[in-house]
């Protein structure tokens, strides 16, 4: 296959919307929903996009990424209106949602009908919404497989467009052997979006099995983190690490926060011991039922909740406008988890603020983050050791709070049912019902942890 053109990110001024060939209807959405200039991923991919080629995005988180692909294929749609025109498959279902909710946005002109086909929902009411032809569906591909097999009546044979978002963790997440399979149920005679935050070797593998001769779109290095994102770290003692955590908490109480753990455990201990101590706290993982993941980003991006406390399903693609900080509670044993968590904050311009909790046995994980990241250095951010000593006793207490609630919550059958081992153990880590679905084996966790 011909190698991808390369298309570079030229240094002069953004164009506008209209000048990038857009219709009206579109023109009069996105300025309904106030997007005033392009991107710069979408100001390098839609003009090739509108002219019907294939297209590799290589963008970083919060770059606009689903707008550089939802706009060329409702502008398509526009000009053929019928039957089931796009798949657009994502690793996990709170970014199928998001994306959903971006296709109606900027296709209410136009009438446009998404269905979102994610695991953890009724099979049956889902394959009512597939028999209604929507024009767009938006679906994790566990969920979109099994409708593909057992679903009577519904198939993608008309379809004119496929959307691979956030491929590399599609492809991390072991979903390769179902996207095979529903690559050989689609027609050939398709246009195919591949949007991706990096490149990796599994990533160009899809490529090649499912591109024709595309544009490559590349508008950031493999590995970096925004300029108007300030990056710090807290180095503490491991056993401290919960009273550092509510000494941030205390701190920073009038941002809009996003703490990630690195196990389901912790996301709902971290968020027991804050609301316990006045913080209005709310957690996030895998092992909550979908309308309490979607209650709880309602509340969070309402500003009904000021803190959110989050596995790394919400690291990737979500886009939660306003967060002013991200704290890292453990450190992420990937340099790439860890410019994805952070990309939750300075997103669109915007300034915002990174902490990361370091113990000493963290130092040599931050040390291969800031490698990757060119060099660049955290700063130490201050602490004030009296206040600290001050709120010890008030987070042991809730810490006792949060071992006995979540005691009760396993024996009444609640989150996490003979599923929780410790705060280390292997099952913690949070998965989503799709990827089970799709016989992700459970990894091994690093060593380190307590």
């Amino acid at each position: 296959m011909p190698t991808p053109e390369e298309a570079s990110t030229s240094s002069t001024p953004a164009p506008t919307f209209k000048s990038l060939g857009l219709i009206d209807p579109l023109l009069e959405a996105l300025d309904q929903l106030n997007f005033k200039t392009p991107t710069d991923i979408q100001a390098e991919a839609l003009p090739h996009a509108l002219q019907g080629r294939d297209i590799i995005g290589v963008a970083s988180t919060g770059s606009g990424k689903t707008a550089a692909f939802a706009l060329p294929i409702l502008q398509k749609l526009w000009e053929e209106p019928k039957g089931l025109f796009a798949c657009v498959l994502a690793p996990t279902r709170e970014l199928a949602y998001q994306i959903s909710q971006h296709f109606e946005g900027l296709g209410a002109a136009m009438g446009v009908r998404c269905a979102t086909i994610v695991g953890g929902m009724d099979t049956m009411s889902q394959a009512v919404a597939l028999a209604k032809r929507p024009h767009i569906v938006v679906a994790t591909p566990g969920r979109l497989n099994d409708h593909l097999e057992n679903t009577k009546g519904f198939s993608l044979r008309g379809l004119k467009f496929l959307v691979m978002d956030e491929a590399d963790r599609l492809l991390d997440m072991d979903f390769g052997p179902i996207i095979d399979k529903i690559l050989k149920v689609i027609p050939r005679e398709r246009t195919t979006y591949l949007f991706s935050a990096t490149m990796t070797t599994k990533v160009q593998k899809l490529q090649r099995a499912s591109l024709s001769n595309p544009v490559r779109v590349e508008v950031s290095e493999k590995y970096s983190t925004v300029s108007t994102l300030l990056q710090y770290y807290l180095f503490m003692p491991l056993p401290q690490k919960d009273v550092h955590l509510v000494y941030l908490a205390n701190s920073l109480a009038q941002n809009s926060i996003i703490i990630f753990t690195r196990t389901v455990h912790d996301a709902q201990r971290v968020s027991i011991i804050l609301r316990t101590l006045g913080f209005p706290a709310v957690p996030l993982h895998g092992q909550l039922s979908q309308s309490a993941r979607l209650g709880a980003l309602a509340k969070f991006k309402s500003g009904g909740r000021k803190v959110l406390v989050a596995t790394d399903v919400a690291s990737r693609g979500l886009d939660i406008p306003h967060v002013d900080v991200v704290i890292n509670y453990d450190v992420p044993t990937h340099s790439k988890d860890y410019i994805h968590r952070v990309g939750r904050t300075a997103r669109a311009g915007r300034s915002g603020k990174s902490i990361t909790l370091v113990s000493q046995y963290d130092v040599e994980l931050i040390q291969r983050i800031e490698g990757t990241l060119g060099g660049k250095q955290m700063e130490l951010w201050p602490t004030d050791a009296e206040e600290i000593a001050l709120l010890r006793e008030r987070v042991d207490e809730a810490g006792r709070v949060a071992v006995h609630e979540m005691k009760d919550q396993g024996s009444k059958g609640g989150h996490g049912k003979k599923r929780r081992r410790d705060a280390g153990g292997a099952d913690d880590r949070d998965r989503d019902d799709d990827v089970v679905e799709a016989g992700m084996p459970t990894k091994k966790r690093s060593k380190g942890r307590r």
